[in-house]
């Protein structure tokens, strides 16, 4: 399976450390592209055609981990890759249409904060998936 995640703003320690960490863990069970862009006119334009695009927002839908498991195997039986997007201090623009939106609760969170969560989420996800134990 392939993700692709395009965020507004550049990764910095300690969040970038974190990142690169779960991005390691998670390629064992899939390809994560990351697109990181200067604005919200370019986090629109960098959203890649024929992905299932989820933008995050407190407003969304709510998964458990194993919620989350489920639909990511849906997508992946459907052979859809997903794209996340996350936006920046303002959220994603109105111009970013999407098929689906995912929260990790009602409280909003720092956007690079929100990638790490995504990434570790991800992993859980796909250790879920191939019934392995996750102790992290």
């Amino acid at each position: 399976m392939r993700y692709s995640v395009v965020a507004v703003g550049k990764a910095k320690p300690p969040y970038a450390d974190d990142l690169a960490h779960y991005a390691k863990l998670l390629s064992r069970y899939a390809r994560v592209d990351v697109t990181e862009v200067t604005d919200d006119e370019a986090l629109v334009r960098r959203i890649p055609d024929r992905h299932y695009v989820c933008v995050l927002d407190s407003r969304g839908r709510s998964y458990t981990s194993e919620a989350l498991a489920e639909w990511l195997e849906e997508r992946r039986q459907a052979g859809r890759d997903v794209c996340f997007v996350i936006g920046g201090a303002f959220g994603v623009p109105a111009a970013a249409s999407a098929d689906d939106r995912l929260s990790f609760g009602p409280m909003t969170l720092p956007h690079m904060l929100a990638r790490v969560v995504l990434l570790e989420q991800l992993y859980r996800a796909h250790k879920i998936l191939a019934n392995e134990p996750y102790h992290h």
